[in-house]
């Protein structure tokens, strides 16, 4: 064989060795994030049977009112091969809210019963809280929409100068009727939120005796007057290092 044939073949066989590699690679990557929703049942989820089930494709959490919740309900992820509770995490879903108020619950305490306490990623009918951090059977309002907040040991709020985002901006994307996407990521006690692309707020929570660095994940259904909300394309990925 040639020297300039036997090259040619050489270095055909190192791209075709390299394919598969680079491929697989690709996979791992796109497997990092764990759906946690199969589209059909609640398999993997408790919650009170009488106000969520699967709809349309998607998590549906609704009352009526002939069917009201007594107190704020929620949907309850059981877990996988590394247990219920999430310590650092990105999160990815989309949801559509038919009035009332609901919210994205992480690092949570399940209280029993399908109570819950702990942070919370806002969303309303009404976008007046949509985008929000709060926290459930806690502090509270932690940072409003377009917020870059501090919460210092103490429990002192501090507030950057700059806006997370044009909160009008924000508010053109939500789409009423259609599906809203959200992106929830902790790492370490920074807590940043994303909806439509538009960072909502971004919170460093050093208040060591109120802060969690770990909890369980739960989707809100919120008492009141009768509301719908539903949840779809639900990806969970647990982020370890520097990532």
């Amino acid at each position: 064989m040639r020297f300039d044939s036997y090259m040619l073949f050489l270095g055909l066989a190192v791209f075709v060795l390299a394919g598969p590699i680079v491929g697989q690679e690709s996979a791992r990557q796109q497997t990092d994030f764990l759906s946690i929703f199969d589209g059909q049942s609640l398999d993997g989820w408790s919650g009170n049977s009488k106000f969520w089930s699967v709809e349309d494709g998607a998590i549906t959490g609704q009352t009526t009112a002939d069917n009201p919740t007594d107190g704020n309900t929620f949907l309850i992820w059981q877990g996988d091969a590394d247990g219920k509770e999430i310590g650092d995490f990105e999160l990815r879903l989309k949801y559509r809210i038919q009035a009332g108020n609901s919210g994205v619950q992480f690092r949570s305490k399940d209280l029993g019963e399908h109570r819950v306490a702990g942070y919370q990623a806002d969303i309303d009918a009404g976008n007046n809280y949509t985008g929000i951090l709060y926290e459930e059977r806690g502090r509270g309002i932690l940072a409003r929409r377009t917020q870059q907040i501090t919460i210092d040991e103490s429990g002192k709020k501090s507030a950057s100068d700059h806006q997370t985002c044009d909160e009008q901006k924000l508010l053109a994307s939500l789409k009423k009727d259609g599906w809203n996407e959200y992106v929830i990521r902790a790492n370490g006690n920074h807590l940043v939120q994303t909806l439509n692309g538009h960072v909502t707020v971004d919170v460093t929570d050093r208040q060591t005796d109120k802060s969690k660095s770990a909890g369980i994940l739960a989707l809100q259904l919120h008492a009141g007057p009768p509301m719908k909300i539903q949840f779809k394309d639900i990806q969970l990925k647990r982020l370890t290092g520097d990532e």
